[in-house]
């Protein structure tokens, strides 16, 4: 119990703007986690979908990691799944093969399985993820069925994401009605009203963005001292990132990738230049780079 009062907390200092998706799922996850739900269903069901970059699939990473250890999330991204054939792929070809699902359900007793932009797998797909689902169990080539009850379901998707973005000055009640409008439009009723939850991520603000580069910095400069190279980030420099990683429509990506380049190239640099890879982060205005001074002085 104290580690599920924990988890809200938690995944707020970690995914940030997206509160409203954040009150929804901690209560299915608390739920999940003290057996209240049906005995035959998985743990939890969940559709996410909202713009790129918005934290959808990092969520179902940050409970799983919380709740199970990194270990306990298996991921598949339906993107390589848009044949018919690649059910098979899946599941099985003949009695001898249980596919790469029923590899990754023999090694792992519970824990989250992640489904990424569910819109583009084969149509074949979508029966199976009924029965996975509703019926909480999963049927291989080889001819046994795995109960899925030990885990969580996350389905991501992009559908809806040009509704979002275009309806950036609309209510969050407005956004998701338009949303799951065209979520139900493409993909069949049946199955979307199935989930435990259905979930809109919102796009991300400026002031978001900016929150979240504070925070990818701030994981950034320990996991570099870790490896030796202490580091202090200059507000110029804090500026810079931000600058450099803001996009209006990628969501959080641009912003990771900034941060974690300019940093490292500026402990490359100051290596190569010095050998000391430590000290005070600034900008270096006429190249538009970051530059490492030895010295801790602000002067």
């Amino acid at each position: 119990m104290d580690r599920l009062r924990g988890l809200a907390a938690h995944l707020r200092l970690h995914l940030r703007g997206q509160d409203a998706v954040l009150d929804r799922i901690c209560p299915a996850l608390a739920r999940g986690e003290m057996d209240l739900g049906d005995p035959s269903r998985p743990r939890g069901s969940f559709l996410f979908v909202g713009p790129t970059g918005t934290g959808k699939t990092e969520l179902a990473q940050l409970f799983t990691n919380y709740l199970f250890g990194p270990e306990h999330l298996v991921s598949f991204d339906l993107s390589e799944y848009q044949n018919k054939s690649s059910v098979e792929r899946l599941l099985g070809a003949d009695r001898s093969d249980p596919g790469l699902l029923g590899r990754a359900l023999a090694t792992h007793k519970g824990g989250t399985l992640l489904f990424d932009e569910i819109e583009k797998a084969h149509a074949d797909f979508l029966d199976l993820f009924l029965q996975m689902v509703w019926h909480g169990r999963i049927t291989f080539a080889t001819g046994a069925t795995i109960s899925l009850t030990p885990y969580y379901l996350v389905f991501t998707s992009n559908i809806g994401a040009a509704e979002a973005m275009r309806m950036e000055h609309s209510t969050p009640a407005g956004v998701e009605s338009a949303v799951l409008r065209r979520v139900e439009q493409t993909l069949r009723p049946e199955l979307v009203g199935r989930f435990d939850e259905k979930l809109v991520f919102r796009r991300l603000s400026y002031e978001v963005q900016r929150e979240i580069c504070e925070h990818l910095v701030a994981r950034e400069i320990r996991r570099l001292k870790n490896l030796g190279f202490d580091l202090q980030v200059s507000r110029e420099a804090l500026e810079f990132l931000v600058r450099e990683g803001h996009h209006p429509h990628l969501g959080a990506r641009p912003m990771r990738r900034a941060v974690e380049q300019h940093l490292q190239d500026a402990v490359v640099r100051a290596m190569f230049a010095t050998g000391i890879g430590h000290g005070f982060v600034s900008l270096d205005g006429s190249r538009q780079r970051l530059a490492i001074h030895a010295s801790w002085s602000r002067g």
